[in-house]
């Protein structure tokens, strides 16, 4: 049976979208996600594979700049809506489609894919290593107090319109952005995104509430939240649960956090996306009740190793040779040489003696700072071939601040 492989047209796009669906479970989106994805849908980046007249597979991107160590902002691909029917499975339909889309990516020049993914099983054989993680937890507000810096008392609150608010709330996530590795400078049309709130996705909380964090008249951060109501036996159980918060110093941040353990009425407050290393951790009374929980967040993908690994700066001087496996996109394979430091980096093709073994997955993994080279070698997934050749590497790739990805896409 022969699939055929091909760029979308807009008059296919409903069909496309809802093998899409389907591979998902079959629940439709609310309609003004749809609305807003079928908006910043690039259809020249978007694949379809066809049965015929019958979509079995989808995969699209979305032109980012995503933030790496050293502050500068590097073009990629976002990798989004992939699918292949169940009908269609082991086919090759997936292989197909990441070879039509990372060469793609290569043409235009982009030196990284990143995704998010719903199976993290899927894309370590494509040359996809995680590379930033998210914090979730769960604090008991009766019982933990936050621990608040000097001029935190400074910082008034006030409620505001979430639709009044978002220009200046979006003003607060650019300044933000380019201090952890791994967030996304959002081009316009995807200022959209944190405002939405669809009652079909609220699981009977309240609409989006803000509240603004501002010091002598300036914003300085802000949070949205949900309410989820509840109680046993006329005893509030009821929970916060966060959206999105943001702020430019320890005191804003301090105060946003105060206010959401002692909202009325509450039991608990939860956040689903907070950096690995997030301030709240040092601020909390009893991390013991806070209910902490990790998982995968972004991959990321080299898709050109040279350009890739010139783009970031390093904590420490560097010089090493990388012996490079890549089967899936064979132009990024053999020997490497990264000299770098905190000011910048070279990285060139070399036939010097490989110092360190290992695939374009683990570059990715270790890309942003999140997983150190040392603990890959540790895993069996590096190989040292100079004495010291580790250390030094992974010492180099770290990163001051956990790289964290804010939203998903």
């Amino acid at each position: 049976m022969t699939i055929d492989l091909r760029t979308l047209s807009r008059d296919e796009h409903d069909r496309w979208y809802a093998q899409l669906m389907l591979a998902f479970g079959g629940v439709p989106e609310p309609p003004q996600e749809q609305r807003l994805m079928d908006d910043l849908t690039e259809f020249d980046r978007s694949i379809g594979a066809w049965d015929g007249a019958a979509c079995v597979g989808t995969a699209s991107a979305f032109s980012y700049r995503v933030a790496v160590p050293g502050g500068t902002f590097l073009p990629a691909a976002g990798v989004t809506m992939v699918s292949v029917a169940a009908t269609h499975r082991r086919r090759g339909i997936l292989s197909s489609m990441m070879r039509r889309q990372l060469d793609d990516v290569r043409e235009r020049g982009e030196a990284l894919a990143v995704l998010t993914a719903s199976e993290p099983a899927i894309y370590g054989r494509f040359g996809y290593g995680i590379a930033t993680r998210q914090l979730a937890l769960t604090v008991e507000s009766a019982r933990v107090r936050i621990e608040a810096p000097e001029g935190t008392d400074e910082v008034s609150l006030r409620f505001a319109d979430v639709t009044e608010a978002a220009e200046r709330c979006e003003a607060v996530y650019a300044r933000t952005i380019g201090t952890r590795p791994g967030n996304l400078a959002r081009s316009p049309g995807w200022e959209r995104l944190p405002l939405l709130d669809p009652p079909e996705e609220r699981d009977g909380s309240s609409p989006m509430q803000c509240v603004l964090a501002e010091r002598a008249g300036e914003l300085v951060g802000f949070v949205r939240f949900h309410i989820k109501l509840s109680s046993e036996w006329s005893v509030p159980t009821s929970r916060i649960r966060v959206r999105h918060i943001s702020a430019l110093d320890p005191a804003a941040y301090a105060a946003l956090w105060r206010f959401l353990l002692s909202v009325d009425l509450t039991e608990f407050v939860e956040a689903r996306n907070l950096p690995v290393d997030d301030p709240l951790l040092s601020m909390v009374s009893d991390i013991r009740r806070c209910a902490v929980r990790m998982r995968d967040s972004m991959h990321v993908r080299l898709v050109d190793v040279g350009a890739a690994l010139e783009a970031r700066t390093y904590l420490t001087p560097v010089d090493v040779v990388f012996e490079v496996e890549d089967a899936f996109c064979p132009w990024n394979a053999g020997r490497w040489r990264l000299t770098g430091d905190a000011k910048g980096a070279s990285c060139e093709r070399t036939d010097d003696a490989p110092e360190l073994s290992l695939s374009v997955r683990e570059l990715g993994a270790a890309y942003l700072g999140d997983t150190s080279l040392a603990a890959l070698g540790a895993a069996g997934r590096v190989r040292e071939l100079r004495q010291g050749a580790l250390t030094e590497t992974s010492v180099a790739f770290g990163s001051a601040v956990a790289p964290w990805l804010q939203h998903g896409f």
